[in-house]
């Protein structure tokens, strides 16, 4: 019998894997990295729960690290068959993988020197040079072409709006002379967004797996360039920087792109503004050379120059680059990765600004539960980090309306195109009060069975 298992996404917004096993082939949607709070993380350490070798192939819906961090693991413990993946999103893995890698080295060796981990000596998870491995075994599949696993076995991308290179998956197999279509949304973006195109939506699937992040909550109906404006020129009334966490690739741009719209408008005062991540850098470049995920907005802004890489944008590359704007006394705006303070230089920034209160630090994505990012937002008035306690006096400014993930409402509407209900819809990636209100939102309005599956949970199809 056809099956599938949740070993990862499961009542969590993170480590996003599934086992498929259909027609005599092993597949793996998604190999994404456990984030968040340490127990999570814990699980990148155990144990592949499959064996990898047995594994035929891997198919990624896209390039953020909860969705493609464990490959480099997954390869150095034996796995060999093809990793299928968008055209962007291969470009993307080749700066994101290794970036990991050379990350979790970073954390490491200042763990050993600081004596702050628990194991002696702290070890990556992975290096850069395994990570770099992988992209060797990267297949690119452009959207809407239906690709050939075996025989009755295919798949297909769709875009769906959440970062460069995203894409759902419709997957096909026929058993018993009867075909039956196995759809999975990744990260579904949200409609009218800048840069690239929306989220398709689709009108039948017999077995759908659903994220839902933002199940129990809609996002802020707001009008984003007037909120950025207000909280920058609060900032700079205050001799204060802005300080952004945001992901390397995505919200970094998007963020970039809004900033440039306040300053050609003339509705903030021209500021520096720093792009520190190596990989939201060179990213930058990547979102400027697909055309073929652009909308039309950015089209027609394509037609003079790319929107990403002028204006009063810095780009920091180095260390010591970095290192330098713990100096840079002057108002300023800090974009720097990871957007969920997982690792990166945005840590080094927190401890160096979040003490003071002329300071403004503002969230544009999701905190996992438990992590650094969501004690902030939570209040408390001294964090940990890198094992030094750090006092929180900077204003803590939180704008959803900048997530790449579909909220509730949104969730529903791309539900809503649906002619044929699913079986079952399966909700992953999602914190269980976001499920839970999402899957009685869902039961009003569509009568598939819905599932919350557990983690390590296994389900049988027809």
């Amino acid at each position: 019998m056809p099956a599938l298992q949740f070993l990862g996404a499961a009542q969590t917004v993170t480590g996003s894997r599934f086992f498929l096993q259909i027609n005599g082939r092993r597949l793996l949607i998604d190999c994404g990295l456990f984030q968040g709070g340490r127990k999570l993380k814990e699980r990148n350490w155990h144990p592949f729960p499959v064996p990898p070798d047995s594994l035929d192939a891997v198919i990624l819906t896209h390039a953020h690290i909860d969705h493609s961090g464990y490959l480099p693991r997954l390869i150095k413990e034996g796995f060999r068959g093809p990793i299928y993946c968008t055209p962007a999103t291969a470009d993307l893995l080749s700066l994101m993988l290794p970036d990991s890698g050379h990350l979790q080295e970073e954390d490491a060796a200042f763990a050993n020197r600081k004596k702050y981990s628990r194991h002696d000596p702290a070890l990556p998870l992975y290096t850069e040079a395994e990570a770099r491995e992988v992209l060797k075994y990267l297949q690119a599949v452009s959207y809407h072409r239906v690709h050939e696993l075996s025989a009755g076995l295919s798949f297909e991308y769709l875009y769906a709006g959440h970062i460069l290179g995203s894409a759902m998956i419709r997957l096909s197999y026929t058993r018993n002379g009867a075909r039956t279509v196995l759809f999975f949304t990744g990260d579904l973006g949200r409609y009218d967004q800048p840069i690239i195109k929306d989220p398709q939506t689709i009108s039948a699937a017999h077995y759908l797996v659903m994220e839902s992040t933002y199940g129990n909550r809609i996002h802020q109906k707001i009008d984003i360039l007037g909120y950025l404006q207000d909280l920058i020129n609060q900032t700079v009334e205050s001799s204060g920087s802005l300080i952004i966490p945001a992901f390397a690739v995505g919200r970094s741009q998007r963020a970039i792109y809004l900033v440039r719209e306040l300053e050609k408008a003339g509705r903030i005062p021209v500021l520096p503004v720093f792009l520190d991540s190596p990989m939201a850098v060179n990213a930058v470049s990547i979102y400027c050379s697909h055309l073929e995920e652009h909308d039309f907005e950015m089209e027609q802004l394509m037609s003079e120059a790319c929107p990403l890489v002028a204006g009063t944008v810095r780009l920091v590359r180095s260390a010591d680059q970095s290192k330098a704007l713990n100096q840079f006394e002057d108002p300023c705006i800090i974009i720097s990765a990871s957007g969920n303070l997982g690792g990166g230089r945005i840590l080094h920034h927190l401890k160096n600004r979040l003490g003071d209160h002329r300071n403004t630090v503002l969230f544009v994505g999701y905190q996992p539960e438990g992590s650094l990012g969501r004690l902030i937002l939570e209040g408390k008035k001294e964090v940990k980090i890198h094992g030094v306690r750090v006092s929180v006096r900077a204003r803590i400014a939180h704008l959803d309306a900048l997530s790449a993930h579909a909220d509730s409402e949104e969730l529903l509407q791309w539900v809503s195109h649906l002619k044929e209900p699913p079986s079952h819809i399966f909700l992953v990636h999602g914190e269980p009060a976001a499920q839970e209100a999402l899957k009685g939102s869902l039961e009003k309005v569509i009568p598939s069975r819905i599932e919350i599956p557990q983690y390590l949970e296994e389900f049988e199809f027809q």
